[in-house]
């Protein structure tokens, strides 16, 4: 696979990195500045996959690495990374306020839209907005659950949030 730029093309190559973790290699997306632009597992719905183009730059995703290996270890409750995802105005709305449910419990779809000042009728969108999340585990998505208690959907599988779940000590 060739992982080196083109030449003449003039859009800034994709940097990333892999990494191993409890839920399998993560693929980490980055621009040149070293923002993160994605965060997928193996399988996930949507998620991304090494493209021809792209640049392996580990270096770039240092402190990225750090922050996700203390995660899972269970020292780190909040990443301090700078986040650069593309989406619509809307769905990074949503995307923003995942950052303000704190480690170790969880929301529902209907209070997430509430917390964006959507109306009750804006659920199944933002349930949508939720599911494409391009950034997984960085922004918890893994901690929005069903009005009624229940594990729903997840794009990188519902054993996988279950597992980032337990991690963080939610009892499920």
């Amino acid at each position: 696979m060739n992982t080196k730029p083109v030449p003449g093309d003039t859009a800034p190559a994709v940097r990333f990195t892999t990494l191993d973790s409890p839920l399998g290699e993560l693929l980490l997306t980055a621009d040149a500045s070293g923002a993160l632009t994605s965060l997928s597992v193996p399988g996930q719905k949507g998620g991304r996959t090494v493209r021809d183009g792209w640049v392996r730059d580990p270096a770039l995703f240092t402190d990225a690495a750090r922050q996700l290996a203390a995660y899972f270890a269970g020292e780190l409750k909040e990443f301090d990374l700078e986040l650069r995802p593309e989406g619509t105005e809307f769905r990074r709305r949503v995307w923003d306020a995942l950052d303000a449910v704190p480690y170790g419990s969880t929301t529902t779809y209907g209070e997430v839209a509430a917390r964006i000042g959507a109306s009750r009728a804006a659920v199944r969108a933002v349930g949508g907005a939720v599911g494409a999340n391009p950034l997984l585990i960085l922004r918890p998505c893994h901690r929005v659950i069903g009005a009624d208690g229940s594990l729903t959907g997840y794009a990188g599988g519902l054993d996988r949030k279950v597992t980032l779940l337990t991690l963080e000590g939610v009892g499920i």
